[in-house]
């Protein structure tokens, strides 16, 4: 069952869970409590659970990405431009200062000419108005579940999101009014930090919040430049590719560099204990659908 806001257009039947173990950092030493709770760390390792899990933003907590669509079609016209497909796919789960350039360099003509720094700004300006239409943005299937039970269980977790603060603090807004606050330990925008996905600054900056290890906790990201953030930034992570599923593709294909991550069509069904296997506190593999 879909939780409070979340989009019901797939079925409630758990979902498989497949890939490799991604665990190519050590955990570190230092980091071995919150502050507050110096045993807490070791009871969720006893019980199997991650020592926290970090939540990209766009596509994997909130089906925000076609709300970025509408926003890049419409600037891209303004342009000159015809927002393509293709467009979409390479600027995927990178922030604006990346991700701009690379729509310019695409669309071609004189938007290739085009001021990026100020092609930017007008594309988070429309996006944020979009954000604030009532009704504009949802949660993803499962995505509510799994973090309540996250929160339920006690383990910490981030928001972090190559997305600048404002446009996190209108989904940070529709978290607490569906869901209460204090949802998220920590949370880090995109503006934030020096470099934007796909390098590991800001799960870094998360991790470093949290008093975590990378390779006890679990990263969730939709696209493969959060992906790589992820492994970069030396956490186990798991890619549920939204642009791709929502297309109808399966088997995801993995790159070479992406071949450390777990790759799963959605969040449905997937539980704490199941993430807490992917890390270097699990005692044992859980079972996919493993209530806790």
């Amino acid at each position: 069952m879909s939780g409070p806001g979340e989009r019901a257009d797939v079925s409630a039947e758990e979902r498989g869970w497949r890939g490799s173990r991604a665990v190519p950092g050590a955990a570190n030493p230092e980091a071995q409590s919150g502050p507050g709770e110096p045993h807490g760390e070791l009871e969720r390792a006893a019980e199997g659970l991650p020592g926290a899990v970090l939540f990209d933003m766009d596509g994997l907590l909130v089906d925000s990405e076609p709300v970025w669509t509408i926003a890049e079609a419409e600037v891209s016209a303004e342009l000159g431009g015809v927002f393509t497909a293709e467009i979409k796919a390479a600027m995927l789960g990178r922030g604006v200062v990346t991700a701009v350039p690379i729509m310019l360099d695409m669309l071609g003509g004189e938007a290739a000419t085009a001021d990026p720094v100020t092609v930017g700004a007008r594309l988070v300006a429309r996006t944020a108005e979009l954000f604030a239409e009532p009704g504009r943005l949802a949660f993803m299937p499962g995505a509510v579940t799994l973090l309540n039970r996250l929160v339920r269980a006690g383990v910490p977790t981030a928001l972090v999101s190559s997305s600048y603060r404002p446009l996190m603090a209108a989904v940070l807004d529709l978290v607490e009014s569906e869901l209460g606050p204090d949802q998220f330990t920590v949370t880090v925008a995109g503006d934030e930090v020096t470099r934007a996905k796909p390098e590991p600054d800001a799960y870094q900056a998360a991790l470093a919040r949290l008093g975590r290890g990378p390779a006890e906790c679990v990263v969730l990201e939709d696209s493969e430049a959060g992906a790589r953030a992820g492994l970069a930034a030396g956490c186990p992570t798991v890619l549920v590719p939204s642009l791709h599923y929502s297309e109808g593709r399966s088997p995801y294909p993995l790159p070479p560099a992406l071949r450390d991550v777990t790759v799963v069509p959605g969040l449905i069904g997937i539980t704490p204990a199941l993430l807490g296997t992917l890390t270097t506190t699990a005692p044992a593999p859980v079972a996919p659908g493993a209530a806790r």
